[in-house]
């Protein structure tokens, strides 16, 4: 794996230069020196980097891509996005979406009544509003009021009961109706983990008969002319694109009938989202087999050609790629706290005056290893532990022995493995798998990475500095949770190598990329782990400012999240701690001031890592 794949999933928003991670954009400044300014404020513990400029520039390319498309095609069509609210619903997200999203009109998705409401109150201008989901009559009627207030709003229905409501509240109330969209229940599904939100036993949609009584239905009470849209999702991540081909085609069929039928405000085709990131860092692991510039000619030119062929006018194009726009503005940033080594060092060796042949045999290999010979003493080493543990075994050895032969037989593989780091054998890099050193980080897996716990879903990772240095140690990442599922674990298909670092000496920190969509959101409380404290990072020509610091919620906070009174614990705690005869006053008085300050902070370790 080259520079940790970052020529794969980064998509040039980052770039390696001096030994360092840095941002590929104005200034340039790099991870590890944000990193470490932060945590010079005293901040412990994971962290969340938010970088604005990158929401920018994926919208610009989605918009730049399809009106490219357009063009090319002579398609008579437009093209609009909106964002699903679901993906990521923090404010630091939302004013960026909205603010960077603002020259396009690009507008919000709600699968919620709180979604709904957030929309309401974040959107810009007149950009469009589409409710998803389902709905009862509270939340359509939010919808109405929406549609009163001058959004330009379309409630996507998933069943017939819902139009009856919709129907119903028109009816006794003189709001405005919204724009009404059906969302179609296709034959074709979609592929990847997600895949099951497409095909005839999808969650949600309209079936074919179900679609003919909708528009009975809006006929008979003369709401036909608020049809306005369609809409089709096949899934989230979508791998493949013949799945989607596929589906514009059945999707643009039931378009061009329905407009032949009469329904002849119906304009929109909203494809939904699915539109995939590349999370891997292996080029066999690729996450998809197409680019923006395939998904965007292949729908414009599919929906344009069904609907020549049918006579019908071009319809609109609605998406809704919010793991697009988002996954690649988030960086967590998580610090190792400590190497569980299985090869002990050097200075744990403790040799008698008189050792057993084959250790010192040993220490002269350690002693003597260079680059010409390392291979044939590797070979030697490894035929002497043997004989060393069938030696332990029959009691000629005693312990100390053996961890002798343990610790010089690792080290010689080790500096092996660094003689030989430009041209391993195939021999070498077995060993280096089998030498798997353990990094534990200050963070939780189920917080910040819940899709890698519930899904395998994986993330790009890498240390934020020692990149001119070529890393050896394959790792296994080991969280701070009481669980033992909290650990990405060595996978020989997708290795991850990290660097030998002396944590008595320096920080050593890891990134975790594209963590922009859904983490977040989906992150649990697991051990009671809170979210990591957030940074935004503005970047121009002269260097950055971080912004809109959000700290993470301290440890009585969280426990008042559960429906615990924090004052009630801290007046307990302190009530025990007067209690105390063990103690003096002074050193009551000392202790009650650490203890509120432990309670007003987060509950990641906080030591000097």
């Amino acid at each position: 794996m080259k520079n940790f794949g970052i020529d794969i999933w980064s998509n040039q928003n980052f770039l390696i230069e001096n030994g360092e991670i840095k941002l590929n954009y104005k200034s340039m400044p790099s991870l590890y020196k944000i990193t470490t300014e932060i945590r010079s404020q005293g901040v412990r513990g994971p962290i969340v980097l938010r970088f604005p400029h990158l929401i920018k520039k994926q919208i610009r390319t989605l918009y730049n891509y399809f009106e490219k498309a357009i063009k090319e095609n002579s398609y008579q069509g437009g093209f609009q996005a909106v964002f699903p609210l679901k993906v990521n619903q923090y404010p630091a997200v939302i004013n960026a979406i909205t603010k960077q999203g603002q020259k396009y009109n690009y507008g919000l998705e709600a699968g919620s009544k709180a979604e709904l409401v957030l929309a309401m109150t974040q959107i810009r201008d007149n950009a469009p509003i589409i409710v998803n989901g389902f709905k009862d009559e509270e939340m359509i009627t939010l919808a109405f009021i929406a549609a009163h207030c001058g959004h330009d709003i379309t409630v996507t229905i998933e069943g017939v009961n819902e139009l009856e409501t919709i129907i119903d509240v028109a009816a006794k109330s003189s709001l405005k109706v919204p724009k009404i969209g059906i969302r179609v229940r296709l034959h074709s599904s979609g592929s990847g983990i997600w895949a099951k939100s497409g095909g005839m036993d999808a969650k949600f949609g309209l079936t074919a008969t179900e679609i003919l009584e909708a528009v009975r239905l809006l006929k008979e009470v003369e709401l036909l002319e608020n049809l306005s849209m369609i809409h089709f999702h096949i899934g989230s991540q979508m791998t493949d694109i013949a799945p989607l081909k596929k589906a514009l085609r059945e999707a643009g069929n039931i378009y061009a009938e329905l407009r032949m039928m009469g329904a002849t405000s119906l304009q929109n085709i909203n494809i939904g989202g699915g539109l995939a990131v590349e999370y891997n860092q292996h080029l066999k692991a690729n996450s998809r087999n197409y680019s923006i510039d395939e998904f965007s000619s292949s729908v414009i030119f599919l929906l344009g050609e069904i609907m020549d062929a049918k006579g019908v006018k071009h319809p609109n194009i609605f998406t809704e790629s919010g793991r697009f726009v988002v996954a690649s503005h988030a960086v967590l940033i998580a610090p190792v706290l400590e190497l569980f080594s299985q090869d002990y060092q050097e200075q744990l060796l403790d040799f008698k005056r008189s050792n057993p042949p084959l250790i010192e045999e040993l220490r002269e290999l350690n002693r003597l290893l260079n680059n010409t010979n390392c291979i044939e003493y590797l070979h030697d080493a490894l035929d002497h532990i043997e004989s060393l543990f069938t030696l332990f075994d029959l009691g000629y050895i005693d312990l100390q022995d053996r961890s002798n032969a343990e610790i010089l037989v690792h080290n010689i593989i080790k500096k092996a493995l660094y003689l030989k780091s430009s041209n391993p054998t195939n021999e070498l890099e077995i060993l280096q798998s089998k030498l798997q050193e353990r990094y534990l980080i200050n963070a939780s897996i189920f917080q910040s990475l819940p899709d890698y716990w519930g899904l395998g879903q994986h993330f790009p990772v890498m240390p934020l500095h020692h990149l001119n240095t070529t890393p050896l140690r394959a790792a296994s990442l080991w969280d701070i949770t009481c669980d033992s599922d909290g650990e990405i674990e060595f996978d020989p298909k997708r290795p991850l190598y990290l660097h030998d670092i002396n944590l008595d000496e320096e920080e050593y920190f890891l990134g975790f990329f594209n963590v922009g969509a859904y983490q977040e959101t989906l992150g649990m409380q697991h051990n009671l782990f809170t979210h990591p404290n957030e940074f935004t990072i503005e970047i121009d020509e002269m260097g950055y400012t971080v912004t809109n610091t959000v700290e993470s919620k301290n440890i009585l906070e969280v426990l008042e999240d559960l429906g615990y009174d924090a004052d009630e614990i801290l007046n307990k705690l302190k009530k025990d701690l007067k209690r105390s005869v063990f103690i003096t006053q002074k050193e009551k008085s000392d202790t009650l001031s650490q203890l509120e300050l432990f309670l007003k902070q987060n509950g990641y370790l906080r030591t000097t890592k």
